[in-house]
């Protein structure tokens, strides 16, 4: 039976991972076979890497809050973490650059076999909503994020609660008026 532990070794022994692997870090997600609520990110970011703790940073603290849970709820066995990248992909010349596309193609199916009663999963950004709505997203992620309701009740695409989007959130100001108080209905349903 396959499990946690062999797709674990299977990331580090992945010659595409070693340069992670030889500096001591493991590939940073958060899985459960109980896990209901799945949270599909971009990658863990320079402070992430360092904790080795998904979504240890402002953004974590933000998304906790639109999700409407504590930090304990985030980080029970109730909710999973599959970022795009499982590695800190470096920087770019505005944010990190973008994860590396064989993570998602290659390893996501594995990881999710291992969680069978996901009933809710958050996208987050576009590399996920691009890969996971397969041409079901509208022509850009502002309009995918107001259109939630159409790929409800599998999916829920929001927009990166990280601070570099702040400019956003001022001019799109319908994101924490009408989405964010749904998401939480639909976390909260869920996780009771």
């Amino acid at each position: 039976m396959y499990r946690l532990e062999d797709f674990i070794q299977e990331l580090k022994e992945d010659e595409r991972n070693q340069a992670y692997t030889a500096r001591g870090i493991p590939p940073i997600f958060q899985s459960s076979p109980e896990a209901r609520v799945l949270i599909i990110g971009q990658a863990p970011g320079k402070k992430v890497e360092e904790t080795k703790i998904p979504f240890n940073d402002k953004s974590g603290e933000r998304l906790m809050e639109w999700m409407g849970v504590s930090r304990e709820e985030f980080y029970s066995e109730k909710v999973a973490i599959m970022p795009m990248d499982f590695y800190y992909p470096g920087k770019a010349k505005t944010g990190d650059l973008p994860p590396r596309a064989f993570i998602a193609k290659e390893y996501h199916k594995a990881l999710l076999g291992l969680m069978p009663d996901i009933q809710l999963t958050i996208l987050i950004g576009g590399y996920a909503t691009r890969y996971y709505l397969k041409g079901k997203e509208k022509k850009n992620l502002t309009e995918t994020v107001k259109a939630y309701r159409e790929y409800l009740p599998a999916y829920f695409p929001i927009v990166h609660p990280s601070p570099l989007n702040n400019i956003w959130l001022k001019k799109n100001l319908w994101f924490e008026e009408d989405v964010v108080p749904s998401l939480q209905k639909s976390v909260r349903e869920i996780l009771g």
